[in-house]
């Protein structure tokens, strides 16, 4: 099941970006004690012409709640 919502987290991230952060963030899709830096994937995606979405959408994927640090989201 977590294997799922991963996958389902990098595929908003990837092709939403903003939108998509914000989706994971108000949904089941978010990660239990987690909150999405939503403002960060919006200008930080800007700023580095997309590359920061990208990398924020590979760490979706791999996204492990068992680290104090995972990009894209900070501790509740």
């Amino acid at each position: 099941m977590t294997d799922n919502k991963n996958l389902a987290r990098f595929l908003l991230t990837f092709f939403l970006g903003f939108i998509g952060s914000i989706v994971i963030n108000h949904s089941s899709l978010k990660p239990e004690g987690y909150t999405s830096r939503t403002t960060a994937y919006f200008f930080l995606s800007i700023v580095t012409f997309g590359i920061y979405g990208l990398v924020a959408s590979i760490c979706n994927l791999v996204f492990d709640p068992t680290k104090d640090n995972n990009i894209g989201y900070k501790k509740d």
